[in-house]
């Protein structure tokens, strides 16, 4: 569904204007009501509503007792922002979760099929430079992953 690379500027107000091809899918997809939330890499998730129902649902299912469960619980679902878009297809990112990401005026935003990666350019830039100066290699990859051919 989300596919790409797009740069983008924020505007004046902090808004992101989601790219045209997109604005029709999300109104279909969920009325334009969407979640976003941090990520552990220092980025934000964008999810349609209904993506977002099931993620959260998942997490919520996980053992509150598990030390390890209760961080990944505090980061996603701890910052998780519902929002709407407007409709010039715009929605405002709140000021805790720029601040999170270290959002500046131009941002990236890559597809992930059922939800979007929000980068700072900058921080876009060096996370590729490093996964392409690391490389991908056999030993690196999960079982799920070394099972595909691309």
């Amino acid at each position: 569904m989300f596919r790409g690379i797009h740069n983008i500027n924020l505007d004046a107000k902090s808004r992101l204007a989601l790219p045209t091809r997109y604005r029709d899918r999300l109104q279909t997809l969920c009325e334009g009501q969407i979640v976003i939330t941090a990520d552990k890499d220092r980025c934000l998730l964008l999810y349609p509503l209904p993506e977002w129902e099931i993620v959260e649902a998942k997490l919520n299912q996980l053992s509150s007792f598990n030390e390890q469960n209760r961080r990944v619980q505090r980061l996603y679902l701890g910052h998780a922002t519902e929002c709407e878009l407007d409709a010039s297809g715009r929605v405002l990112l709140p000021a805790m979760l720029r601040d999170f990401a270290g959002l500046q005026k131009g941002i990236v935003l890559v597809g992930q099929v059922n939800r979007f990666e929000i980068w700072d350019e900058d921080a876009w830039k060096k996370t590729l430079e490093q996964s392409i100066n690391e490389g991908i290699s056999q030993q690196g990859l999960s079982p799920e992953l070394g099972a595909i051919s691309l």
